[in-house]
């Protein structure tokens, strides 16, 4: 390929919670920039996940989770993700092809439809390798239908199954065009907001229930004390004053597992000595508070 040939283009990465998207894009990219948990929601707003070669860049807009929302976060979620839809080259929807589709998934479909996107969408059948080869073909049909002129594959994103043959297909399909971010730049995240959704994964990893999602962080401060060296001191917001003593744990036990895990990713990503300090503060619904949320950085619409 020439260098007049060079392909650039973004593809948003939707579909609902737990589907898989973060999973996909740090197989693709090849290392971790973006927290996943088991849990739906891990993913709380757009990032961009940057694969550069000397034949194209692929920029991945990983979304949150398109789900019917219950707070006002919950509406700072799906307008990021759904924003997306026309504002970039190709649509990639993440299915989970071992369930049967959700009502947000026939939702997704119908957005799509309406946009008139159903030929610039590439449907991605996930979690492959948890249904029977026998099944698989019906399995896939429930989904199909719903978009039957986009494209598919069927992939295991866990397992990197079909990730090869997708990464081929996105480049196919991203139009010649410049190089957008510099060839070494993975993400637009800066290593702050990263430290902030790896603590994020932290909670969701070591808490039960809807704890992790009644709890926002906050990053008080970063500090770089030598090149391999840095200071993070985050404070946990919760919603209730019930959650305090279950999130510290018994003797401050819960609290040090939480930070111990999110200390060992932000080093892995960082190639540095972290010292992670975490504080606990009650911030009742904070969720359904525009003051907060916007000094989170969630940009909430004002009614």
């Amino acid at each position: 390929m020439s260098k007049a040939e060079f392909r650039s283009g973004y593809v948003g990465v939707v579909g609902r919670p737990n589907v898989g998207k973060s999973t996909l894009i740090n197989q693709i990219l090849g290392q971790k920039i973006a927290a996943v948990s088991p849990r739906p929601q891990t993913t709380q707003r757009n990032q961009l996940g940057i694969l550069t070669t000397e034949q194209y860049q692929l920029i991945l807009v990983d979304t949150p989770g398109i789900h019917q929302p219950v707070t006002k976060i919950g509406d700072f979620m799906n307008e990021s993700a759904l924003g997306t839809f026309s504002d970039v080259d190709v649509i990639l929807w993440i299915v989970d092809i071992s369930v049967k589709p959700f009502a947000e998934d026939i939702n997704i479909a119908q957005k799509i439809k309406a946009l008139n996107l159903q030929e610039n969408t590439l449907i991605a059948l996930n979690k492959a390798d948890l249904v029977v080869q026998e099944d698989l073909e019906k399995a896939a049909e429930n989904y199909l239908e719903l978009l039957p002129e986009a494209e598919s594959l069927v992939i295991s994103a866990q397992i990197a199954a079909g990730v090869d043959r997708l990464l081929e297909r996105l480049i196919e399909r991203i139009p010649v065009g410049p190089q957008y971010f510099p060839e070494d730049q993975i993400t637009d995240l800066y290593e702050r907001q990263i430290a902030c959704d790896l603590i994020r994964e932290s909670l969701l990893m070591n808490l039960s229930e809807e704890i992790p999602h009644a709890i926002a962080v906050r990053l008080d401060e970063y500090k770089d004390r030598s090149e391999k060296n840095a200071y993070i001191h985050a404070t946990l917001l919760l919603d209730r004053e019930s959650h305090k003593p279950i999130v510290i744990g018994k003797k401050g036990a819960m609290i040090r597992k939480i930070g111990e895990y999110a200390r060992m990713e932000i080093e892995k990503l960082t190639d540095r000595n972290i010292y992670l300090e975490l504080n606990v503060k009650v911030e009742k619904n904070w969720r359904n508070n525009p003051k907060v949320l916007r000094a989170l950085g969630y940009f909430i619409r004002k009614d």
